[in-house]
């Protein structure tokens, strides 16, 4: 079933008005007809509807509630993705894939190494077609919400989005010792397990630094620290592939 996303005040009681690019979409492009099914999700509170096409106008469509979607498909880990800028168009496919595994929150980082080099008018306009990728994503795999791309940001000013968080993880292509699987049965069944179910719930993010060795004492800062000042054991390189499978990050 087609899934498309309203801003709040686009309901009213029991009905729903959809506008903008969406009405094409629905109306030329798949086709939907009047009595006709689709599901629609609320950006500012999450919440789920299907919906019954009551009216196919050229500037909206009118839609009527016909039951509220209890199920909630949306994990209750908040995963902020952290990503180097790639080549070519590769950023395009990391935020589609990481969207449909379930990542909220997406943020473009600027290294010394990077190929790529963004300025100017390019950073908006690459910022507005990553986003548009993330909404349209979103829709195909039917999520309750659209994950932010954030502002690009650089070695020197990620810090603001470090402290923000309760766990940060990054991937360290110098480690010799542990593995991701390591860390996350230390944290899940050892000593941290109490604190890492209260960071689940509240404001738990993954973030991956993927380029090749920025200044070591940078990775040596930012390396899996936590907003209670422990540090968190790191990853072993050689898990670096199974993490591109799981979350769909590359470098």
């Amino acid at each position: 079933m087609q899934h498309f996303f309203i801003n709040k005040n686009q309901k009213e009681s029991d009905i729903i008005k959809i506008v903008g690019n969406d009405v094409n979409h629905i109306k030329n492009v798949l086709r939907c007809k009047v009595n006709e099914k689709i599901e629609i999700s609320i950006i500012e509170t999450e919440e789920r509807y299907l919906v019954e096409i009551l009216e196919l106008n050229n500037e909206n469509i009118i839609c009527k509630v016909v039951e509220k979607i209890e199920e909630n498909f949306e994990s209750n880990l908040s995963l902020n993705i952290i990503q180097a800028l790639p080549k070519a168009d590769k950023m395009e496919l990391i935020i589609q894939k990481c969207t449909e595994l379930g990542v909220k929150e997406i943020t473009p980082l600027e290294l010394e190494r990077c190929i790529v080099k963004l300025s100017g008018k390019d950073v908006n306009k690459k910022l507005e077609r990553w986003q548009s990728i993330a909404e349209t994503a979103a829709k195909q795999c039917r999520r309750s919400i659209i994950p932010k791309v954030n502002n690009l940001y650089n070695l020197k000013n990620i810090e603001e989005i470090i402290k923000k968080n309760d766990l940060v993880i990054l991937a360290y292509e110098n480690e010799t010792e542990n593995s991701l699987k390591d860390v996350i049965n230390e944290l899940k069944f050892k000593n941290l397990q109490q604190e890492i179910s209260v960071a689940a719930l509240s404001n738990f993010k993954e973030v991956t630094e993927i380029k090749k060795s920025d200044k070591k004492r940078r990775q040596d800062k930012y390396r899996n620290y936590n907003r209670s000042g422990r540090w968190i054991r790191r990853k072993r390189s050689r898990i670096l592939k199974k993490i591109r499978c799981k979350i769909s990050i590359t470098w």
